[in-house]
């Protein structure tokens, strides 16, 4: 009870401090502007649409981080591209899957990112499936076998259709069936891999050296039609993931002793290295300038889809709030910062590199809100393990109308995280700095690093909800007289019963890709 009271005193004094008048008069024209002349979705067009994925070190990255520079500079915020390193540059071009024999069909397919490219008459193999295998003697007595050959490399599902769909319909006792049998097919399918001594990352590169023509996997996301989508991991032979159907039909038919073959076609191009930036926008303070409000999403993507909700929307949402401020509050108290961060997807690379490059600023972080997990509002924060942070984002929170705030879950003090996302590099350093959890909307089946994470998958009345709450957190953050407290909390014993370490700071992967 005593914190509860202590939280309500402080708010108080904080609003009047704030003139209640004023702070409510900006809280109304930041829903008017957010709800009424919302800007998100020319934004996401703009972004999703116009430019599309956004691999580092892709040509379209680096037209990204030029767009948003020059949308930020047409809103009167000063921004940059800030270089934080150097990344293989690679650029997706056309690319086709087609079986030949024993019979013509087009398949559903795509080449993984930084894929080697084929000839314009592209490769044309038969396929094998990946055996299992007790141990690696067995697996180096296989390996000669894949020379010339395409080589699927993923356990085949026999079932395409989610849990939820098999729960939903299924009797109980063949639903339960299905589980344990895809239950003790996941853990045969580990263990063979496990005894070739390789791992998923680095079995590809092993079957390149023995020769093998091309490589197909298919990596399902547990959801209708959906696929992971990630890098080759070859340097001279194509990689194609295959949808869930077509790698199915493909393992089909080698287990009946049908061997198909096929065509693949891709027109990627190796363009050597290239630049890696954040970009990074600013409205300047008037009474603190040396402190800092940092508004944090990664503009970076994986290129299966657009890269929509990841992190398609949290860039947009930190750009509209940017917009919005810079309307309506163009003089803060404290600097606002917006960083879109490039790499994330590759170790959080550019907020690493920011960090490492502004550390002498992180002592003066008032807060750090970063967005990174899909279309959803805001439904949970965490304290991130600063002690006395539910004072500051309880009274900040306090300012949020009730209609947007009122299923945000908040946890204090938490603890820190060490990874996951770009708030991570700023834990480290101490700086106060939180993830904004967003509601699921499925997103870890059907659009974290999909084939099918588009435009189509936004909802922007999610979107609007954060913006307003965002925005008025970062005015609320700005108009604060105090300075956010960075007071950890005393971490518990890890499992050996050692005091559990806070995380470390560390540097970005400077220059990558080249393995």
């Amino acid at each position: 009870m005593k914190n509860y009271a202590k939280l309500f005193l402080v708010s108080t004094v904080f609003a009047v401090g704030l003139n209640a008048q004023t702070k409510d008069q900006m809280v109304q024209s930041i829903m008017d502007e957010t709800y009424k002349n919302s800007q998100l979705e020319t934004l996401a067009y703009e972004l999703l649409d116009g430019i599309g994925p956004r691999l580092v070190g892709s040509p379209k990255m680096q037209q990204a981080h030029d767009w948003a520079v020059k949308r930020f500079e047409n809103w009167g915020i000063a921004a940059k591209n800030e270089q934080w390193g150097e990344w293989k540059s690679w650029e997706r071009g056309t690319s086709s899957v087609e079986m030949v024999s024993p019979y013509v069909k087009s398949i559903e397919g795509m080449q993984l990112a930084f894929s080697p490219a084929t000839s314009a008459k592209g490769v044309t193999a038969d396929v094998i499936m990946l055996p299992t295998f007790k141990n690696k003697s067995e697996f180096d007595q296989w390996l000669p076998k894949v020379k010339g050959k395409l080589v699927m490399v993923s356990q085949y599902q026999p079932t395409g259709r989610p849990d939820e769909n098999w729960k939903e319909f299924a009797t109980p006792e063949s639903y339960e069936k299905m589980k344990k049998d895809a239950q003790e097919a996941a853990e045969e399918w580990r263990k063979s891999v496990a005894a070739t001594g390789e791992t998923s990352r680095t079995l590809n590169a092993k079957l390149e050296q023995a020769g093998a023509a091309g490589i197909l996997s298919s990596y399902w996301s547990r959801g209708f039609g959906v696929n992971k989508i990630f890098n080759a991991g070859t340097k001279k032979i194509p990689v194609f993931d295959i949808s869930l159907e077509a790698y199915g039909q493909l393992y089909r038919m080698i287990r009946h002793s049908t061997t198909p073959r096929l065509k693949l076609v891709a027109q990627s191009k190796d363009k050597g290295s290239a630049p890696t930036f954040n970009t990074i926008a600013e409205i300047k303070g008037t009474e603190k300038p040396n402190e800092y409000v940092i508004l944090s999403a990664h503009l970076d993507s994986w290129d299966g889809g657009t890269g929509a909700t990841d992190n398609g929307t949290g860039t947009i949402t930190m750009m509209e709030v940017a917009r919005i401020l810079k309307k309506y509050y163009p003089n803060p108290k404290r600097t606002i910062i917006v960083g879109l961060w490039g790499s994330e997807e590759q170790g959080l690379n550019g907020s690493r590199g920011y960090v490492s490059a502004h550390k002498n600023e992180m002592p003066n972080v008032q807060a750090v809100f970063n967005q990174d997990n899909g279309t959803g509002r805001i439904a949970n924060i965490s304290g991130q393990g600063f002690l006395h942070s539910y004072e500051y984002l309880g009274r900040w929170l306090s300012a949020v109308p009730r209609e947007l705030t009122k299923d945000i879950k908040t946890t204090f003090p938490g603890f820190p995280g060490g990874g996951g996302s770009d708030h991570a590099s700023f834990v480290a350093a101490g700086a106060p700095a939180f993830m904004l959890g967003s509601l699921s909307w499925d997103y870890g089946t059907y659009t974290w690093h999909t084939n099918r994470d588009t435009y189509d998958k936004i909802v922007f009345d999610e979107l609007k909800s954060n913006v307003a709450t965002i925005a008025i957190l970062s005015y609320m953050a700005s108009e604060d007289p105090e300075k956010a407290s960075a007071e950890k909390i005393k971490l518990p014993l890890d499992r050996n019963g050692a005091p559990a370490q806070w995380p470390e700071v560390k540097e970005p992967t400077r220059k990558g890709g080249f393995d």
